[in-house]
């Protein structure tokens, strides 16, 4: 049985907490969080703690943090030559202060608090100074999922790049659409349906080639429709600039 001790009480520490929760080969024995707050309802007050130096020793200390926070927070820590972990996608091992054996236990997926996962299908990155923790590692994650992949800080700063892209910004362009009907009294449920089969489409084709719209199209007419239609500037800039950027890559011109 591997023994954890995980620090932070954000989504990801509160996320982790439920995946390993009722996992027999794992225990978590403490929770670390500057305000010693519960971060699980069946969660015991005898496993929180505010201090630092109160921490129980553990295999692993999962730091479930902020980027800013992991540097000092590794620092700070009151012991050495145990495995430190991190789950930031953007943030080198060496963030770690090296006391102590650092990796990266990164599940790449966008995680919100009320919003279950299915642990089954995240990918986890996994990257350790030492062979013996990569297999750690690769252990652990294997419990929630079978998609796990030896993944160096540079390739997981790539592909936190990517995810930035493919989630946060379509996630805004979900907001604007949805900002569009709510305007016009529109059910933005209606493109639910659009949403998911977009989605479903780039799984099973190259994005290139599942592109469609006015803009590859070079429908100049429907552009300046839709550039009418849009009374927010924002919104109209947005439109033109992706527009533009996408005629640019397939060759169009506006």
């Amino acid at each position: 049985m591997i023994t954890i001790v995980i620090l932070g009480a954000g989504n990801v520490a509160q996320h982790l907490y439920t995946a390993f929760l009722n996992q027999s080969s794992v225990a978590i024995i403490q929770c670390y969080n500057r305000k010693g707050i519960r971060i699980h309802k069946d969660q015991k007050a005898a496993t929180i703690t505010n201090d630092l130096n109160k921490l129980k020793k553990a295999d692993l200390y999962i730091l479930a943090i902020s980027d800013d926070a992991i540097k000092k927070v590794s620092n700070t820590l009151p012991f050495q030559n145990r495995l430190v972990v991190h789950t930031s996608g953007s943030v080198p091992i060496k963030a770690i202060d090296d006391k102590n054996y650092r990796g990266v236990f990164y599940p790449l997926q966008t995680f919100s608090a009320t919003k279950e996962v299915d642990y089954s299908k995240i990918p986890f990155c996994i990257e350790a100074d030492r062979q013996k923790d990569v297999i750690v590692l690769k252990n652990l994650a294997s419990i929630l999922s079978q998609k796990v992949y030896d993944i160096s800080s540079d390739q997981r700063n790539v592909l936190h790049v990517a995810a930035v892209f493919v989630n946060n910004f379509t996630n805004y362009m979900f907001s604007v659409g949805n900002e569009i009907c709510n305007k016009n009294k529109v059910p933005f449920e209606i493109l639910h349906p659009l949403i998911q089969e977009t989605a479903k489409k780039i799984i099973e084709i190259e994005p290139d080639i599942a592109q469609t719209g006015p803009a590859i199209r070079n429908d100049v007419l429907t552009i300046d429709r839709h550039l009418e239609i849009l009374k927010d500037d924002s919104q109209k800039q947005l439109y033109k600039m992706l527009t533009k950027a996408i005629q640019s890559k397939y060759g169009k011109e506006l």
